[in-house]
């Protein structure tokens, strides 16, 4: 990654706000109705697949940069919602989404959130285009696709082992309890 420059964004926190309000929007859709209600009347599995299928429909753009942009779309869905079942919180995959939306192309500019979003550094991302993302910048990178699926595994070891404790003794124990 390479900054050549800064831009003046004048209101910069509207931006942002923007972003936080278009993740939230996102989130609360995907994951936090339809997500649940497939859950409930299917299953987890089934669930994760409808509403990746969607979150990746609803990122289209991915599809005209080919197949690393496109699988670095199903795997953050695939991590945001077990981001969710792990936490049990819409807030965690509102926040994730938000941050990677801020951060990502507010921020440095490797992500394309829409055409009149602004971005505070001019970034290119240069080298090897499998390794930066070439002209799709970090939205392009199999880089991503890595951390993603590293997420995707820790989570669902998290998820597989709180579910272990869950079945085990009937529950979490209490903050300040004393094991047994």
């Amino acid at each position: 990654m390479n900054i050549q420059g800064q831009n003046n964004i004048n209101l910069i926190w509207i931006w942002i706000l923007a972003a936080l309000f278009n993740a939230a929007m996102q989130e609360l859709l995907v994951r936090g109705y339809l997500y649940q209600l497939w859950k409930q009347k299917y299953n987890v599995v089934v669930a994760i697949v409808l509403t990746t299928a969607l979150f990746t429909f609803m990122h289209a753009g991915a599809f005209e940069a080919g197949i690393i942009p496109v699988m670095n779309v199903i795997s953050m869905s695939v991590f945001i919602t077990l981001l969710l079942e792990y936490t049990g919180t819409i807030i965690a995959p509102i926040v994730a989404h938000f941050v990677w939306n801020t951060i990502g192309a507010i921020i440095l500019g490797g992500v394309s959130l829409a055409p009149d979003y602004p971005n505070l550094f001019n970034s290119t991302f240069q080298g090897n285009s499998l390794i930066s993302g070439g002209t799709y910048k970090i939205e392009g990178s199999i880089v991503v696709l890595i951390v993603n699926l590293i997420l995707i595994v820790s989570l669902f070891a998290c998820n597989k082992r709180k579910n272990r404790i869950l079945k085990g003794t009937g529950s979490l124990p209490q903050k300040g309890a004393i094991a047994k």
